[in-house]
């Protein structure tokens, strides 16, 4: 059934609803190049003003499912993936895939690159010497099998519709509309082929949804999407208004993820982990202590094997920044704030993170927390560490970071980590 772009533009402009042939035309024009792109940028327009209700937002995930391949996970372990909506020093994935995996899942995480202030999970593992993204489908499922964990970029055959509308909501103001989040990762993630999915929805100043509700309303969508796909699948909200950890970066993030895996590293790393990883054992259906796993140092050898099935040198020296640059507490007392958005943004003008999908990244660039909220510091103690291969970066990253931190008498009250969960 053929129909006119025009008039389901002007259905959604207008605020009715779409039909199922329609939504599935759409999509298959676009991808196709029968739709052009101004008037797809129209319809993600009218989207955004007048939304889509629950059951348009399923069948637009099944249409972009359907732009592509399926992947068939046949592994003999359950399988389980995670997702987070993005965040400031959020390296959970790289401690959390093979911990998981280490308690008997197999976990497929297929993962993108960084864009403005926050990192990709792909930009801080090409840190590693010799280790490479691209894998193809026969790679991603020997791997699974024998590792148990794998972390790559997703297949060009997946979901092909979603990676056109993406790149076009990013220039057409049209990336916050809700149904288009949820209906994003939930078209990617479910054509992946996870038979459960647990999703890490932050919020906060250095997360995408900045108020508790728009991230609870983004992480219902979502949760719904996978129920009427038939996917087990829950989310937790997490706080995201001071950096997880303290390195913000590539290379530093994969050093710090190293310290959690071998028992150390930042408390709320390794509480998140272990909070997600024990979400994830519970919906794949095997009983296991995701915590006595991690401190046992089985977790960091899963590790080992998967960045070596990769082509990676798990011992291999990390990359160094050329210059440093520190940044003193203005005074004596407790620091009482320090800003995920301003610290990433700082760390993307240090070259951590791009601009533009295209955008080389520094591997040895970033910034490290040398205190966080509720620390007592004394005035001239260094309170941030700065890294870049380009000095002259420095100073943009330093206003950033105006007004990102403050000192103060007064004790901090912080908001948990976790701050809810929603099941399917």
């Amino acid at each position: 059934m053929s129909f006119s772009a025009v008039d389901v533009i002007r259905a959604k402009r207008d605020g009715l609803t779409l039909s199922d042939a329609q939504i599935d035309w759409v999509i298959d024009a676009y991808t196709r190049g029968v739709v052009a792109d101004e008037q797809m940028s129209a319809l993600a327009m009218a989207i955004f003003f007048n939304g889509m209700t629950p059951a348009e937002t399923a069948r637009w995930t099944q249409a972009m499912i359907s732009s592509g391949e399926r992947l068939s996970l046949q592994v003999s372990r359950p399988t389980v993936d995670k997702h987070s909506t993005g965040g400031v020093g959020d390296k959970i994935t790289l401690p959390l895939a093979p911990l998981v995996a280490a308690c008997g899942a197999a976990v497929p995480q297929l993962s993108g690159r960084g864009l403005g202030h926050t990192g990709g999970t792909l930009d801080k593992l090409e840190s590693i010497p010799g280790w490479r993204a691209a894998l193809s489908t026969s790679e991603i499922l020997s791997q699974l099998s024998s590792v148990g964990a794998v972390v790559c970029a997703a297949t060009e055959g997946l979901a092909p519709a979603d990676r056109k509308l993406y790149a076009l909501r990013d220039v057409t103001g049209t990336v916050e509309a809700i149904p288009l989040i949820a209906s994003s990762i939930m078209s990617k993630k479910i054509a992946e082929g996870a038979e459960s999915l647990v999703l890490d929805v932050k919020v906060g100043s250095g997360a995408f949804m900045k108020d508790l509700a728009s991230a609870r309303a983004l992480a219902e969508a979502l949760v719904a999407i996978g129920v009427e796909h038939g996917v087990r699948v829950s989310a937790l909200l997490t706080d995201m208004s001071v950096p997880l950890g303290r390195a913000v970066g590539n290379a530093v993030e994969v050093a710090e993820s190293v310290d959690v895996l071998r028992g150390g590293g930042p408390s709320d790393v390794v509480e998140l982990t272990v909070a997600l990883a024990a979400e994830m054992l519970s919906l794949a259906g095997i009983s296991a202590d995701p915590g006595a796993v991690l401190a046992s140092g089985e977790a960091y050898e899963v590790w080992a094997r998967m960045i070596r099935a990769q082509g990676g040198d798990p011992d291999a020296p990390l990359p160094v920044a050329a210059h440093r640059h520190v940044v003193e507490a203005p005074a004596s007392g407790i620091l009482s704030t320090l800003d995920a958005y301003g610290v990433g943004v700082a760390a993307w003008r240090l070259g951590a993170g791009r601009a533009r999908k295209e955008d080389p990244v520094q591997a040895g660039a970033g910034v490290m927390c040398l205190a966080k909220p509720g620390d007592v510091v004394e005035a001239g103690q260094p309170l941030l560490e700065l890294f870049t291969d380009t000095p002259d970066a420095v100073e943009g990253a330093l206003q950033a970071l105006e007004g990102a931190y403050s000192v103060s008498d007064d004790g901090v009250e912080r908001s948990p980590l976790v701050i809810d969960t929603i099941r399917g």
